[in-house]
């Protein structure tokens, strides 16, 4: 129900009472609300919100950064732009792997106002051009440029194809220290520096800048350049790494914008890789994968199998399957030269490193040599190959290499040499005897050769692949052709120092003899604290990082340079998953293969006794249709 103000009016004359008790009562409610408030400020600051959780514990605003709780923080401004920029020119600074905050304001202006300050600026710009015709002075490309560009903005501008706007771009970036806070800050102004760009530290507007990049739509520091809405959107700041190329093979799908990774690895400065990942993760399966890819392309493959894994791959390409093992008939001698040698190398160069190298085995074999036992089994070895008439006139070619035997006679003759040849019969007449002491008998002669070493006690595994490595590094260095080596288990080798400098070697060199080297390993702390191991790395152009254990993902981190989000996403990551490196960028990739495909490289036990019962039963059916 209404009531008109005269109606009450005439109401509260004639009862004089009503309006004190209406003002008494109005006094004891606006009291019970004030005590309600109270009550409940108390009950709220005893109560823990999300702000609280969230927040730091404390705030210091320097003059040139902030400290936001332990983090360092400082906010970068652009300044200036040159005349053109190409489109994702921001893309160096938000692909850097640190922790960062970029705000970007765009400030509408009409274009009545710019094409008014244009038309004077176009006058200006014509008059000096005039006076200094008249005055017989040189042209001034530098004019002239700016009237083209001008000229061509206005037209643009009158046509509605180009928009004007008042541009800001802010760049907050984080650290856990000053120092580390002064260094990023320098590598982003060299970024910006080297396309011409000028970009200026906040100083005493700390805290303005920080505001600016918050995700509140505030900006405090209000610097803003003009621009036409062309270079804004070079400015775009939503791009992901792209890692298609024109030749390649597939590695997989790029999470980030479901593009497909593909990727030659002979086109960057080296043909090497690296996988990491726990046990389960998929890196044997991405690993085959590209094999069988690879092989597509005419590459040879060379694959060193701990766990006989790559046997069902290479049965069904037709493959060289060779089982290396104290009681198998394939051997390798560990005394094996490259035959056919460039004239740029000398033979005794090759028979120099022959016997470094095969004194690096003997320190595995023989479980460390002191100064003197080095000194003779380098004047052994020397003498072992002399023993075969391999010198410095010899024809690689034709010449018969020695084994471990002949070396042991030779230390038979020489004084102070009992202990060594006390530990080599083991080799020779032992348990041991049937690994190295006969010649190499194996074929390389197809387009993928596996050898596999699983039948071998763990004790003879890193012996077993340093002999089998160095052999292939001699078939390499015998004939240059696109090849790839994969070995798998590589923290084998990083147990011992010879193998593994001898692999890091191997890593550094093989790109002059078209080889390209895949290390994997599952013990990511093993290999990553050796210093071959992490040289390995940064030697390797290609990187596959798929699901890490907590144990190790901050070494991995660290290593790779990861953000704390690629951190969680290798712990997170399902079967497949990872982040995939190749040179400066990198992106999530999913690994994903056809169904045939698929057929050919499951590690699953559970699908490879499937496909063992299908095959069986086919030749069961096809020998019954035979009879």
């Amino acid at each position: 129900m209404a009531f008109k103000p005269t109606s009450i009016k005439k109401e509260l004359e004639a009862r004089p009472g009503l309006l004190d008790r209406e003002k008494g009562k109005l006094a004891e409610q606006s009291a019970g609300e004030i005590i309600t408030l109270e009550e409940e400020k108390v009950y709220r600051e005893g109560v823990v919100a999300i702000r609280d959780l969230i927040s730091p514990a404390a705030l210091s605003v320097e003059s040139n950064f902030i400290q936001l709780g332990t983090a360092f923080c400082r906010t970068i401004f652009v300044v200036t732009y040159p005349r053109y920029i190409s489109i994702g020119w921001s893309s160096p600074v938000i692909n850097l792997s640190i922790t960062m905050d970029i705000a970007m304001y765009f400030y509408p202006v009409k274009a009545a106002i710019i094409l008014k300050q244009l038309k004077n600026k176009v006058g200006a710009l014509e008059a000096q051009i005039n006076a200094d015709a008249e005055k017989g002075a040189p042209r001034d490309p530098i004019r002239e440029t700016a009237l083209r560009d001008i000229e061509q903005l206005r037209d643009n501008l009158t046509q509605g194809v180009e928009h004007f706007f008042q541009f800001a771009f802010y760049v907050t970036i984080y650290a856990p220290s000053k120092e580390k806070l002064d260094q990023i800050s320098e590598d982003i102004e060299s970024i910006f520096g080297s396309k011409l760009i000028s970009s200026r530290k906040v100083l005493f507007q700390g805290e303005q800048g920080f505001n600016s990049t918050l995700p509140l739509a505030n900006d405090e520091l209000m610097i803003a350049f003009n621009m036409n809405s062309s270079p804004i959107a070079a400015s775009f700041p939503f791009i992901s790494a792209e890692l298609t190329s024109d030749s390649g093979i597939l590695y997989g799908i790029n999470r980030h914008n479901n593009s497909l990774i593909l990727f030659d690895r002979f086109s960057l400065q080296n043909a090497n890789m690296v996988v990491f990942a726990t046990s389960g993760a998929g890196k044997s399966y991405a690993v085959k994968l590209e094999i069988l890819r690879t092989m597509m392309m005419g590459v040879d493959v060379i694959v060193i199998d701990p766990e006989m894994e790559y046997k069902h791959l290479c049965d069904a390409v037709g493959g060289t399957y060779i089982n290396i093992s104290l009681s198998s008939e394939s051997k390798v001698n560990p005394f094996d030269l490259p035959r056919p040698v460039g004239q740029e190398v000398s033979v005794e160069d090759v028979i120099r490193g022959a016997v470094i190298t095969v004194k690096g085995l003997m320190r595995i074999m023989l479980g460390g040599l002191t100064t003197e036992q080095d000194s003779i089994i380098d004047r052994a070895l020397i003498e072992t190959y002399a023993k075969k008439d391999i010198t410095g006139d010899v024809d690689l070619a034709t010449a018969e290499p020695p084994i471990i035997q002949d070396l042991e006679e030779v230390l038979e003759g020489m004084e102070g040499s009992n202990e060594l040849v006390l530990k080599l019969k083991k080799y020779t007449e032992g348990t041991f005897s049937g690994l190295f002491n006969s010649p190499t008998n194996v074929d390389m002669r197809n387009q993928l050769v596996v050898f596999s070493v699983r039948d071998l006690e763990d004790e003879l595994r890193p012996l077993a692949i340093y002999a089998i490595v160095n052999y292939i590094w001699n078939v390499v260095r015998s004939e240059r052709k696109k090849r790839v080596l994969v070995i798998d288990e590589a923290w084998w080798l990083m147990q011992h120092e010879d193998s593994a400098r001898f692999i890091f070697a191997l890593v550094k060199r093989c790109r002059k003899y078209f080889l390209g080297v895949t290390t994997i390993t599952q013990d990511v702390n093993d290999f990553l604290k050796s210093q071959y191991g992490q040289a390995i790395v940064t030697n390797s152009a290609l990187q596959l990082l798929m699901k890490q254990s907590p144990a190790a993902v901050d070494l991995v981190q660290k290593i790779f340079l990861l953000t704390d989000s690629e951190k969680y996403l290798l712990l997170e990551s399902g079967v497949g998953e990872g982040i995939f490196f190749a040179g400066y960028k990198h992106a999530a990739i999913k690994v994903v293969a056809s169904y045939t495909e698929d057929q050919i490289v499951t590690t699953n036990p559970e699908q490879l006794l499937e496909i063992e019962r299908s095959k069986k039963e086919f030749e069961e059916q096809q020998a019954g249709q035979a009879v």
